[in-house]
C-alpha cells in the first residue's frame, strides 16, 4: 500500500538519495542535506502549528510503501510565497503602438519583471521515484496536496499556483538564459537557478533589469522558449491542467517555463470531495471501489488510494487491512474524492 505523509527526520538520508537522483531541474528538491534537513525542520513545524491564516509555512510530504517503509516521492505546498523573500516573475505584457503619419500599427510583446504573487500558495517539488511511476501514484502524490488544502483551507491561499521548468536542449542549456539571464549574472543557469530554488533570490532584485525587455529583441530561439514546459515536465503540468490549473502569462526569470494558477475552491480534487463517517471496517470485497481519501488530523496526514463501499452520501465502509495500516477505525472521518 503507498500512502503519503509529512516528511520525518528519519527519512533523510532516503531523501538526499532521491534528491541525488532527480533532475537537476527540480531545484526544490536539492542533493544537499543541509537544505533538505532544514526543509524537514520547517515542515514539522508547519504541521504542528496552530495558524488563522498562510504564511511562510512549507509542508513537506513523502510518498511512502508501506510494505518495506521505502520513501519513493516527494511533493509541497509552500503556503505564502514571496512574504519573507520577493518571488520573482516575467509576465507577458502586450504594448500597441500607432503612428497616424505611416499609418502603421506595432504590437509588441514585453518581459516585466513582477512579484504578483506575493502571498500565493504554490504546489511543488514533484517528485516520483521511476519505479514506483505505476498504479495511479503519480496522481496520489499530486493531488494529496489538493485534498490537505481541502481540509484546512483556512491556511492556505485563495490562489494556489505552480511554477513550470522551461524547456532546455539536450544539453541542459536554455535559451532564454543565453539570450537573457546570462547577461546580468556572471554565474551559469544552473548556479543561478540552485541558489534561487533555495531561497537565496534577493541577487534577482539586486542584478535582474528593471525595465521591460522586448520580446521581439531576442533572438528567435529565446522567443519560441517564453511559456514553453521541458520534456520531462510536461506530465506534471497535464496533471495541473486536470485539476483546472491555467497559464497566467506569466514565466520563470531564469528559464521561461510556464506559472499556472487557479482558485483554491476551483481545484477540481477539492470540488470533487466530500467528508464521510466510516461506518464499518470490512473485509475487502469485489464490490469495492478505489477512492483517493485522506484522514483529517493536519499532524498526523495520511492520504492513499482507499478501497470501500459508499453506503450513502455521508457514510462509507471501508477495507480492514488499510484502516489498520493509516489508524482508522470505525465513527473516525475521512475526505474522498469521489471521481
Amino acid at each position: 500500500m503507498m500512502r503519503v505523509r509529512p516528511a520525518r527526520m528519519s527519512d533523510l538520508d532516503r531523501l538526499v538519495d532521491l534528491a541525488s537522483s532527480a533532475s537537476k531541474g527540480l531545484t526544490t528538491l536539492p542533493a544537499n542535506r543541509d537544505v533538505l534537513e532544514a526543509r524537514i525542520i520547517e515542515s514539522i513545524k508547519a504541521f504542528g502549528t496552530e495558524t488563522d491564516g498562510p504564511g511562510g509555512e512549507s509542508y513537506f510530504m513523502v510518498l511512502e510503501d508501506t510494505a518495506n517503509g521505502k520513501v519513493a516521492g516527494t511533493c509541497a505546498i509552500y503556503a505564502g510565497v514571496g512574504l519573507s523573500k520577493a518571488f520573482y516573475n516575467y509576465k507577458i505584457l502586450k504594448l500597441t503602438q500607432y503612428s497616424h503619419e505611416l499609418n502603421v500599427t506595432v504590437t509588441s510583446r514585453l518581459l516585466t519583471l513582477v512579484n504578483d504573487y506575493q502571498g500565493a500558495t504554490e504546489v511543488g517539488t514533484l517528485y516520483l521515484d521511476p519505479d514506483y511511476r505505476k498504479d495511479g501514484n503519480g496522481q496520489l502524490l499530486a493531488r494529496s496536496r489538493y485534498l490537505l488544502m481541502g481540509c484546512f483551507k483556512e491556511r492556505f491561499s485563495e490562489m494556489v499556483m505552480a511554477e513550470m521548468r522551461g524547456w532546455q536542449d539536450e544539453n541542459g542549456k536554455s535559451p532564454l538564459w543565453e539570450a537573457l539571464g546570462s547577461h546580468f549574472f556572471n554565474i551559469p543557469f544552473p548556479d543561478a537557478d540552485y541558489i534561487s530554488g533555495v531561497g537565496n533570490n534577493q541577487f534577482i532584485a539586486d542584478l535582474m533589469p528593471k525595465y521591460p525587455i522586448y520580446i521581439e529583441m531576442l533572438p528567435k530561439a529565446a522567443q519560441d522558449v517564453i511559456g514553453k514546459t521541458h520534456d520531462e515536465t510536461r506530465p506534471a503540468l497535464n496533471l495541473l491542467k486536470k485539476e483546472g490549473f491555467r497559464f497566467s502569462n506569466a514565466v520563470d526569470i531564469f528559464d521561461g517555463g510556464p506559472c499556472v494558477d487557479v482558485r483554491l475552491d476551483d481545484i477540481r480534487t477539492i470540488r470533487h470531495s466530500k467528508i464521510a463517517t466510516i461506518r464499518k471496517i470490512v473485509d475487502r470485497t469485489p464490490s469495492m471501489e478505489r477512492h483517493l481519501a485522506c484522514t483529517l488530523e493536519l499532524s498526523g496526514y495520511q492520504a492513499s488510494w482507499l478501497y470501500m463501499n459508499v453506503v450513502n452520501s455521508t457514510h462509507v465502509d471501508l477495507d480492514r487491512d488499510q484502516a489498520e495500516i493509516l489508524g482508522l477505525r470505525a465513527g473516525d472521518q475521512i475526505r474522498f474524492v469521489t471521481d
